[in-house]
């Protein structure tokens, strides 16, 4: 983290991890709480972000919030807990940025809790890639040329991401940002998550909850 302060860009990561898990079906599985490896998918996650000399890690709960607490309670990260997560992903990304403006970070990067082929080396390579852009730059993760996630976000969006409504993503934010938007190549990672009981087993999960 101290390398990544001197070079005077900073980056705080809020993991989005409020939703209902709606496409896991009748069996009432949480897909954050599936194990890879032996871990649950949110406390994978958080490990993962607080591994890359991020200045912050924000942790953002809903559904089920409890449980998802318990798990990664005693890990360096801060939780905000979005009450009205039913309204959709704007609330909670709304709640994440303005938790991790206390930081003053230059960058924030918006990361998907349900995403376990995610690496510290994918999210060390999107920071790096901001940095090199001065923090200036949308920087996205990319796999074989189509975009996926996570994103990093400058400081000059902030505003523009809280104002998001309903269950809208940034998507439509980055093709009308005007701001230069850096895609870069970290393979299936950006692209692979874990909506439904078929994709947590095709992933190498095992559903516990």
């Amino acid at each position: 983290m101290d390398d990544l302060l001197e070079q005077g860009v900073s980056v705080a990561i809020v993991i989005l991890a409020a939703g209902r898990s709606s496409r896991m079906g009748m069996s009432g599985a949480h897909k954050l709480l599936a194990e890879f490896d032996g871990v649950p998918l949110i406390r994978r996650s958080a490990i993962t972000a607080g591994d890359c000399e991020s200045l912050s890690v924000i942790v953002v709960t809903g559904y089920r919030h409890a449980e998802l607490q318990a798990v990664i309670a005693e890990l360096p990260v801060r939780i905000a807990q979005n009450a009205a997560f039913s309204s959709g992903m704007a609330g909670s990304l709304a709640l994440g940025i303005a938790t991790a403006e206390a930081d003053r970070p230059d960058g924030i990067m918006i990361m998907l809790a349900d995403m376990p082929a995610l690496t510290a080396a994918d999210l060390r390579a999107l920071i790096a890639a901001f940095r090199r852009c001065a923090g200036q730059a949308i920087i996205r993760a990319a796999a074989r040329g189509k975009p996926g996630n996570p994103v990093i976000f400058p400081r000059a969006l902030y505003a523009r991401l809280k104002s998001l409504t309903g269950d809208k993503g940034a998507r439509g934010l980055i093709r009308n940002s005007g701001l230069t938007v850096v895609d870069v190549e970290i393979g299936d990672g950006a692209l692979v998550d874990v909506d439904t009981p078929d994709a947590v087993e095709a992933a190498g999960g095992v559903l516990r909850g």
